[in-house]
């Protein structure tokens, strides 16, 4: 008799069918949507304050590595593709991943994928998830602000539009982000 085709996910050995997985990482890639609706312009930067970060870290920090990128990646063909998944403040579109927080857009993949991997690596808690979530914040600046400084062909400008003014909300989203997914994992781990 054949064996529906699944994949092992879990240190527990709870396996999910690919079907699972896909729902898993289609959801995710809404979920950052909606968080991207969520948005705040600033006038004084081109970049808007958004909870599209604080999304694409849990996803990362929840679903793991390889379905975080996934997920992300599938987001932003969405995006591209035209459907209205950026934050309402861009044009939207291919125009919104080249302009000025193209840059965020396309490390979105990148960081989710970094918080995953660094959430796989131990037992999952509170600090491991605030480390994690850090460094996917540091590979998400680290594409925001370079894309920002082609722009503005000046790094202090870019600075000036893409950190300063979002270190303390940063700060409180990767804090969620980290409170949530440990949160979640402990409730998983009780569950198994």
């Amino acid at each position: 008799m054949a064996k529906p085709v699944t994949v092992v996910l879990s240190r527990g050995g709870r396996s999910v069918s690919w079907v699972e997985q896909g729902a898993m990482v289609i959801s995710a890639s809404l979920f950052v949507a909606l968080c991207a609706r969520v948005t705040l312009p600033l006038p004084f930067t081109p970049v808007p304050l958004t909870l599209q970060n604080f999304g694409v870290l849990l996803v990362g920090l929840t679903l793991g590595s390889r379905r975080g990128f996934a997920a992300l990646a599938l987001y932003l063909i969405e995006g591209a593709s035209g459907m209205p998944v950026f934050s309402p403040a861009g044009p939207g579109g291919v125009a919104q991943m080249v302009g000025a927080t193209g840059g965020f857009l396309l490390a979105y993949p990148f960081a989710a994928g970094l918080a995953g991997w660094i959430m796989e690596q131990g037992k999952a808690s509170f600090r491991r998830a605030c480390a994690a979530g850090l460094l996917g914040d540091v590979v998400l600046f680290a594409g925001g602000l370079s894309w920002l400084a082609v722009l503005t062909h000046s790094f202090a400008q870019a600075v000036r539009f893409g950190l300063y003014w979002f270190v303390f909300a940063e700060v409180i989203k990767v804090m969620l982000a980290a409170a949530v997914s440990a949160g979640w994992h402990y409730n998983r781990k009780e569950q198994a």
